[in-house]
């Protein structure tokens, strides 16, 4: 009895690293010490910074990864994992430094993983993130052959002086939605759900443009760090911003308030797109858990004055996302009072 009998190759772990080492120093930024294959990975802090503040987030992709593994779509999950954690760290204003990932699995196929990596590596370069290292477990008989699960690690950076935490925000200004590519990566417990008793494959299609259900499910979560670096390259007086992950436009747009205001928010300013329709016809899923469990075609949301959401929109327009002025802030009559209206709470 050896290690590889009882379902861990060694050598074929050490091959894996080996083809994947270019992959992951392609997105190494000047501030990275060092390569692979040390016990942690070193990169210094950008220079310029007079108080900086690191900015921490960490999340997975959930149980999309199994529909992604029926159809063989592990690029798109890589990109997943990078958007969930690097989309909440830049709320604040801040630059994503460094991204790190897990990876388990029961026997280790260098094709999947190396696949995942790829799409690691390239969320990371969208958003000038060095991948600065990572760990890559064999697991057999905990996970079922071809299974693997991901979690992702983003540290972030910002000075003090420019950190957006919202506390600025006051009645009358402008909320800015910014679209999203589709479901992301949330609620796919309840996607998978309604997958099953509607019999879907990977031949069904849906919609007005007929496409195809699973492609339009597993498409990669929006990155939104270029856009957002290029408003702060503006100086554009952002007051706070949201990232609409779990739980919805409810759980997370309130998230970036202060106490005394709520966001007022206008289902008419925009259009949501087809899939959640399908969602909700097919699994009859209530008006209220579509809202707490998707993001309905919001997958950003950031908060400005009035004099600034036309330079905003423009901004986004330029960088290729659909935008719209979606609600504004109000005050609140008193502290009971909900913190986001006109949406099912």
């Amino acid at each position: 009895m050896d290690y590889k009998t009882s379902g861990v190759d060694v050598e074929a772990g050490r091959a894996f690293v080996k083809r994947i080492r270019s992959t992951v120093q392609s997105t190494f930024r000047s501030e990275v010490l060092g390569g692979l294959g040390g016990f942690g990975g070193l990169i210094r802090l950008p220079s310029g910074l007079e108080k900086p503040v690191l900015v921490a987030g960490t999340d997975g992709v959930g149980t999309k990864l199994e529909l992604a593994q029926a159809h063989e779509s592990h690029f798109s999950v890589g990109v997943d994992l990078v958007a969930m954690c690097v989309n909440d760290v830049i709320t604040s204003g801040a630059e994503p430094l460094f991204f790190l990932d897990y990876m388990a699995t029961g026997v280790l196929s260098q094709e999947a993983m190396s696949e995942v990596v790829e799409g690691i590596a390239d969320g990371c370069r969208m958003s000038n993130c060095s991948l600065l290292g990572g760990e890559t477990a064999e697991m057999p008989g905990f996970y079922p052959p071809g299974g693997y699960d991901l979690a992702g690690f983003c540290v972030a950076v910002v000075d003090e002086t420019l950190l957006i935490d919202g506390k600025k925000i006051a009645d009358g200004d402008q909320i800015v939605g910014v679209a999203s590519s589709g479901v992301h990566s949330n609620g796919f417990s309840l996607v998978r759900k309604v997958l099953s008793i509607s019999e879907a494959n990977s031949a069904t299609r849906f919609g007005s443009d007929d496409r195809f259900l699973i492609e339009a499910l597993l498409t990669p979560t929006t990155l939104y760090t270029k856009l957002v670096k290029e408003m702060l390259s503006y100086q554009i007086p952002i007051r706070g911003m949201a990232h609409i992950t779990g739980g919805g436009l409810p759980e997370n747009l309130p998230r970036c308030l202060p106490k005394g205001v709520k966001a007022s928010v206008d289902q008419s300013t925009w259009t949501r797109p087809e899939i959640f329709q399908w969602l909700k016809d097919v699994g009859k899923i209530p008006e209220r858990d579509l809202w707490h469990t998707f993001n309905l075609g919001v997958g950003f949301c950031v908060v400005v004055q009035k004099e600034a959401v036309e330079e905003v929109l423009e901004i986004c327009s330029e960088q290729g996302f659909d935008a719209w002025i979606m609600g504004e802030i109000k005050e609140k009559s008193d502290c009971a009072e909900q913190a986001c209206e006109g949406i099912p709470l």
